[in-house]
């Protein structure tokens, strides 16, 4: 029967049940060259939404590309490794770090920065569900005040590494190199929107420090870390002049470090 004696209804219902990419194609193709204009919309809006697919799972491939060399050359287990919280003015810095599988279902897998809190939430609990090893160090405020915040990023990433209860074979980093580690390390400047693992353990420590700045703005209520998250804001700076530092404030940042502010 030709297509153009279906009834758009069927038409879709046909699309959503194709068995693969290929076959929606093939159909989706027919119906741009139908004569009327629902089959042809319909057609074209499929083959769009396609392209998309095609293009998302190209990126996706790209991801673990530096992976699947390592992985050739004898690595199985590939940890990616990312911290966040280094800007703020309060609470801890916090890195994940996380070894995939081989496999990974992880549709939009991208750098933290770059997705709404719904799709981080959804892309952690994910992250966790399929992989091989995950976890999360923390550095907390006295502790960046001795260290300063570059040595304790860095430490932050360290723990989260040796904390893993799969020893890496290699280790990838979002722009640095991590002192003290035993396991071979390859550096990626912007990493978290290069690399799938990197990306991964952005969107896990994202998430992971995120709920505890709403923890923190709980137990320390005025200053609003559930909306800020501890950056200077000028709601927070605000809160700073009217109420001072609290025991979160990390004390050597200013303007936290200029009392004649408070």
């Amino acid at each position: 029967m030709s297509l153009r004696a279906i009834p758009l209804a069927e038409l879709r219902r046909r699309l959503g049940r194709a068995r693969s990419a290929a076959a929606r194609r093939r159909l989706a193709e027919e119906l741009a060259a139908d004569p009327r204009a629902g089959a042809r919309s319909l057609g074209e809006r499929t083959l769009r939404a396609l392209e998309r697919e095609r293009a998302e799972r190209r990126r996706m491939t790209g991801l673990f590309a530096l992976r699947r060399r390592l992985a050739r050359d004898g690595a199985r287990f590939v940890a990616g490794v990312d911290e966040v919280g280094m800007g703020p003015l309060a609470g801890p810095v916090v890195a994940a770090a996380v070894i995939l599988p081989a496999r990974v279902e992880l549709p939009g897998l991208d750098d933290s920065k770059r997705l709404d809190r719904e799709r981080r939430e959804d892309l952690a609990r994910r992250v966790r569900d399929q992989a091989v090893a995950v976890s999360v160090a923390e550095v907390e405020p006295r502790e960046i005040e001795r260290l300063n915040i570059y040595r304790a990023g860095l430490e932050a990433m360290r723990r989260a590494v040796l904390a893993l209860t799969a020893a890496p074979d290699h280790v990838l980093v979002d722009a640095r190199r991590i002192p003290d580690l035993a396991s071979p390390q390859t550096p990626i400047v912007g990493g978290d929107g290069k690399d799938g693992s990197i990306a991964a353990a952005s969107i896990v420590a994202k998430v992971h420090r995120d709920a505890l700045m709403r923890e923190l703005d709980a137990r320390h209520p005025g200053y609003g870390f559930a909306r800020h998250k501890g950056y200077a804001t000028a709601e927070h700076l605000a809160a700073l002049r009217r109420l001072g530092p609290c025991a979160v404030h990390r004390r050597t940042f200013a303007p936290v470090s200029q009392q004649g502010l408070f």
